[in-house]
């Protein structure tokens, strides 16, 4: 079989009937093209080919003056190479393969410092490709992992470290896992959709702010179970006016690049999901506003137009969230490898962990151990990317 494959390289200036010309003289002599790879950078085309000659209707050099006779006239580089002068294994399965996405500000260093890491776990980069460059620089990387021993976790906490250490974030998933298309979003809402605590701000306004925030950052950090921490802060805000909850609801502030990342992913096809510990007084605006499908969080009790410092129904702790998920899974009759899920706190750790991809936000040290990447508070948007939307992609929309 090595014996009748080639590899064919074309490199030159771009322009349009580069990939027919190449292409439309192997067909006229029967020569197959097993795998092909094009790209454009900056007005430079450049294209490799494996084709299968055993076919052919010429001989290898006849057909050898061809090519190199058409690439000339289009002024073009091209090497016709047979596979033997390569070390070559046949492809096989994607067991060991991982896809790394890199995404943050653009800046030197960053390709080198990853591709060293890899070279010394064992690992083979086997394809690169930059799918975004402006105010936030996005690139795929496959890699292989072989015979090195080294597992997904391992190697997520391997980039993790290096994206620490040179300023970006990673996201790290099975190449099997990427070929098939998540279908649902699900997102935590306090800390991830919303730049901050609404419940913090309730206590703000009503001069509670160093008991309710001492609280929430034991809850946050696993100190004390969720519920506790929640009813605890929650009795302190009876009295609040409604008029108060009202005002914050309308200024809620997103955090940057959510509504966008909302639209996009709207547009292409994803159901969207809100599982919070918050409160569905807020919540229910991504509902409203944004058409998100499913909204679940907690009920706050008002009476006489005032909270009562209570909460109605069963609480969303981390185990609700994670049985919440596995409810819409059953509902949208798709398997939990369907499901992303973001959060950035102890209350999200179960509902990353169950997810197909959990991606951990801007999050608590408690939360790292548990995802399959983390994205820090900037960088939100680049979700889409870690899902296969381009820039033109984003442009079209």
């Amino acid at each position: 079989m090595q014996d009748n494959l080639f590899v064919i390289t074309v490199l030159g200036r771009d322009r349009k009937g580069l990939v027919a010309e190449i292409s439309g003289r192997l067909a006229e002599n029967n020569v197959n093209i097993v795998d092909i790879e094009q790209s454009v950078i900056h007005g430079l085309f450049s294209m490799f080919m494996l084709v299968d000659v055993s076919k052919s209707e010429v001989s290898i050099n006849e057909l050898k003056c061809q090519l190199y006779n058409t690439a000339e006239k289009m002024g073009l580089d091209l090497n016709f190479i047979p596979i033997s002068e390569y070390e070559y294994e046949e492809e096989g399965d994607a067991e060991g393969i991982y896809k790394i996405t890199i995404f943050g500000k653009d800046k030197p260093g960053i390709v080198a410092s990853l591709s060293k890491r890899l070279f010394e776990l064992g690992l083979n980069i086997e394809h690169i490709k930059m799918i975004a460059r402006g105010n936030l620089l996005a690139m795929d990387m496959l890699v292989d992992a072989g015979d090195s021993g080294i597992d997904i976790d391992r190697l997520r906490r391997e980039m993790l470290g290096v994206g620490e250490e040179i300023g970006v974030d990673i996201i790290v998933q099975p190449f099997d896992a990427t070929r098939f298309r998540k279908r649902l979003v699900v997102f935590d809402m306090d800390g991830t959709l919303i730049d901050g605590e609404i419940i913090d701000e309730l206590a703000n306004a009503v001069g509670k702010e160093k008991e309710v925030s001492k609280i929430t950052s034991l809850g946050m950090n696993g100190k004390i179970d969720f519920e506790e921490s929640l009813r605890r802060r929650v009795k302190l805000l009876r009295g609040v006016d409604e008029r108060t909850l009202r005002e914050i609801r309308d200024n809620m502030r997103l955090t940057p690049g959510s509504e966008e990342l909302i639209r996009v992913l709207k547009r292409i096809g994803y159901k969207l999901a809100l599982i919070s510990g918050g409160f569905t007084y807020f919540a229910n605006v991504f509902k409203e506003r944004f058409g998100f499908d499913y909204v679940y969080a907690n009920k706050l009790v008002i009476k006489n137009g005032k909270l009562t410092g209570e909460i109605d129904g069963k609480i969303i702790d981390s185990k609700r969230k994670a049985e919440i998920m596995e409810e819409l899974a059953r509902k949208e009759n798709i398997s939990m490898d369907d499901i992303i899920a973001i959060g950035d706190g102890a209350n999200d750790r179960i509902m990353l962990k169950n997810a197909g991809l959990g991606i951990a936000f801007n999050p608590k040290e408690i939360l790292r151990k548990e995802a399959d990447g983390i994205i820090s508070k900037e960088n939100l948007k680049g979700l889409m990317y870690c899902l296969g939307v381009t820039d033109d992609d984003l442009r079209s929309l």
